[in-house]
């Protein structure tokens, strides 16, 4: 069962900055997009940034300018960089992988068990 592992969450003050990790158990024969979403409570889950096969990146509105996705290729790993952070990114953060396994036979979406990042003063 690939799980993807997601690091780097906690609790950071406004206008601070934190950098989310994500790496999967397993190897990738192709990835078609990764991204990170988020939850907060009592919203639905919503795309934060996410990055494509061919390099193309999309990023929310209200992360624009402040957030940056990036992916490590030879690791099958995905990171955000977020700064100038507000309260209002309080959520359950969660990596998503689109793509094939080596041992799989058919492209799914993976989810990570989700990291908390708390702004708070």
């Amino acid at each position: 069962q690939v799980q993807l592992v997601e690091s780097g969450g906690g609790l950071v003050q406004p206008g601070g900055s934190l950098r989310l990790s994500c790496a999967a158990s397993e190897s990738f024969a192709s990835i078609y997009a990764m991204g990170w979403y988020r939850q907060a409570p009592g919203k639905q889950r919503e795309l934060v940034a996410s990055i494509v096969s061919g390099g193309n990146i999309n990023y929310a509105d209200s992360v624009k300018g402040r957030f940056t996705i990036s992916r490590d290729n030879a690791n099958n790993g995905v990171y955000l960089q977020m700064n100038s952070l507000k309260s209002e990114d309080t959520a359950v953060y969660y990596c998503m992988f689109d793509g094939r396994t080596t041992i799989a036979t058919m492209r799914r979406l993976y989810w990570g068990q989700g990291t908390q990042v708390t702004v708070s003063p």
